[in-house]
């Protein structure tokens, strides 16, 4: 046993003896949850190393909530502790600067004031089913990361309207946002899950929300407000204010027929072509103006190509015409 024992202390020794740069490269090929599981506890090297900066650009804890089955756990305020702990040693790990990507569940306005405060650069940020975070959070998000390109906030009730508008006056670049809500039509997927309380609780200002997303996120092209409360009119202010959408899920929202949604499908379309074509005339109009310019550039070189013919032919007749006259000068000597 003592054998064994002496064999197993110089196995730990040979994996820690790993050059950094080896076992960066080991571990960058493991998931998140692989590094936390397995990884961190091999050895102390190794746990220092699966702390290192690089290793947490991206914070995806999404794969691992969809890998498994929900639980009432989740919905718990010590798992929501637990998830907040998670996400601010992300944080302090990496420093902050070099995260560009979070998706996560369950988390409270204290960790994600928290990455409003230190991750500048960040760029993907979904926090579905956050029962609490809310404007106050989301409004430091805002102005703390202005280079958000994808907002998931869905099934986070607490947020309103005023944080839409927010989001879309502090990031421009913002391109898709998921504002999905829970299945109001059949709640029975949801009961001894989400609590009670907050399935009641579901948003019902969707029209407020569609004209904050028409009016302060024109860039958008991906739009989701399943099973949201917003009429036709609320619809047509989104739709309107947002011209370069390209995808749109409009799934289980009650007030909107579907001969509606199937209008608002068919105008994207047109959008596209129209914009297709827009950007076809005007490719077209760049080489015009490109082949203009070579054919000026073109005519004054055959310009200038005449006159120099010219000016050599002037000069083959001044050369012919004093020929002559040299000859006859010398028949007289």
């Amino acid at each position: 046993m003592a054998k064994v024992a002496r064999r197993d202390e110089s196995t730990n020794s040979d994996w820690a003896e790993l050059t950094h740069e080896c076992l960066m490269n080991i571990l960058s090929r493991l998931s998140l949850e692989e590094r936390w599981k397995g990884a961190m506890f091999v050895c102390k090297s190794w746990f220092h190393a699966c702390k290192d900066p690089p290793l947490f650009s991206v914070f995806d804890l999404e794969t691992v909530f969809e890998s498994g089955t929900e639980s009432s756990l989740w919905w718990s305020p010590d798992f929501e502790r637990k998830i907040d702990s998670m996400l601010q040693s992300v944080v302090n790990w990496s420093g902050g600067v070099i995260i560009k990507e979070i998706r996560i569940r369950h988390c409270s306005d204290q960790s994600l004031s928290f990455v409003a405060e230190r991750c500048p650069n960040l760029q993907v940020l979904a926090i579905k089913s956050c029962p609490n975070v809310t404007n106050t959070s989301i409004a430091k998000i805002a102005s703390g990361c202005p280079m958000l390109m994808e907002l998931d906030i869905s099934y986070c009730y607490k947020i309103s309207h005023e944080s839409l508008k927010l989001i879309g006056s502090h990031c421009p670049n913002l391109k898709i946002l998921k504002r999905n809500l829970m299945n109001s039509l059949d709640p029975s997927q949801h009961l001894g899950i989400v609590p009670k309380e907050y399935l009641k609780a579901s948003p019902r200002c969707g029209n407020k929300e569609a004209a904050a997303i028409g009016k302060f996120m024109p860039n958008l092209e991906h739009l989701e407000l399943r099973f949201s409360k917003l009429s036709p009119y609320g619809f047509t202010s989104s739709r309107q204010g947002c011209c370069e959408l390209k995808y749109l899920d409009l799934f289980g929202c009650p007030n909107l027929s579907s001969q509606l949604i199937e209008e608002a499908e068919k105008l994207m379309i047109n959008r596209r072509e129209v914009k297709k074509a827009e950007k076809e005339l005007k490719t077209a109009k760049e080489e015009l103006k490109k082949a203009k310019e070579e054919l000026k550039r073109v005519e004054e070189e055959l310009k200038k190509a005449k006159e120099e013919h010219k000016r050599l032919q002037r000069a083959v007749e001044n050369l012919g015409g004093g020929g002559p006259k040299r000859d006859q000068s010398r028949r007289l000597e």
